[in-house]
């Protein structure tokens, strides 16, 4: 029983592409995090090569994913717990910024990293994985995204990432991306946009949503809800099997307007940093 490390992404996916869509729900990141790094090359999210991790039960089955896109935390998949104990030892020598696990298992990683390491832990997120059950649409005006939406994306997609604390290297690609994807979506009143959604694209037959955003001054009008919803919708009909989307615990009210619109917890998981 052994992780396998690698920086060759076709030659990890060879080997834990099964593994990934046995799980796609619980898989939705790591899953679109592959596909745009095929799309926009290896250094879609930083400088340094990401790292890709598969782990091999004591039949040879692969039973656990990682992946490290630099310099961001390790991102684990669905691992067994002594998968989460065996990667201590298969990042030894590293340094890694921090980690991101299901939360019966941070302890797991966290505890012997920073025995071996001195590193000094630190909680950043706490998040849940939603996954749709049945959508409950609100009123609210909404239409697609369109090439002339651009700039105004551009900037809604920058303060959302100040909003959360988090930062991606190309922030014209995602949006150029999702115009192109078709999968924007837009609050309007009186016809002019007053908030974002994007979703992704199906991954396994999973649309996650995502960058949901309302202006500070817009905020509390129900705008974001019936975006959500209506992008919701879209994936729907585009031939999605299932819709999820990741809230931050510490926001009770992103938690309860996704649980109004038909949201139903699957997963928590602690973004844990390492000083």
């Amino acid at each position: 029983m052994a992780w396998e490390l690698t920086d060759d992404l076709e030659s990890f996916m060879t080997v834990a592409e099964a593994h990934l869509r046995s799980r796609p729900v619980e898989h939705t990141v790591l899953l679109t995090l592959v596909e745009t790094l095929r799309r926009r090359g290896l250094t879609a999210y930083g400088k340094e090569a990401p790292v890709f991790g598969a782990w091999r039960d004591h039949n040879g089955v692969v039973s656990g994913v990682l992946l490290q896109t630099p310099p961001h935390p390790v991102l684990f998949g669905e691992v067994p717990p002594s998968a989460v104990t065996d990667a201590v030892n298969a990042f030894g020598g590293r340094s890694l910024p921090g980690v991101n696990l299901p939360v019966p298992l941070v302890d797991l990683f966290v505890g012997p990293w920073v025995a071996r390491t001195g590193a000094t832990p630190g909680v950043r997120m706490r998040t849940r994985l939603y996954r749709l059950s049945a959508l409950e649409s609100p009123s609210g005006s909404t239409r697609p995204g369109e090439s002339g939406d651009r700039a105004l994306l551009l900037g809604w997609v920058r303060d959302f990432l100040a909003d959360i604390g988090e930062s991606v290297e190309d922030v014209e690609a995602v949006v150029d991306d999702a115009l192109a994807d078709g999968v924007v979506t837009l609050g309007l009143a009186a016809g002019a946009p007053t908030s974002m959604v994007m979703r992704t694209l199906p991954s396994a037959g999973v649309v996650r949503i995502r960058y949901v955003f309302t202006p500070v001054a817009l905020r509390g009008r129900g705008y974001a809800g019936a975006a959500t919803a209506a992008a919701c919708a879209a994936a729907l009909a585009d031939g999605a099997s299932e819709v999820v989307l990741f809230t931050d615990l510490d926001n009770p009210t992103s938690n309860g307007l996704y649980q109004r619109l038909g949201f139903r917890p699957v997963q928590d998981r602690t973004v844990v940093t390492f000083g």
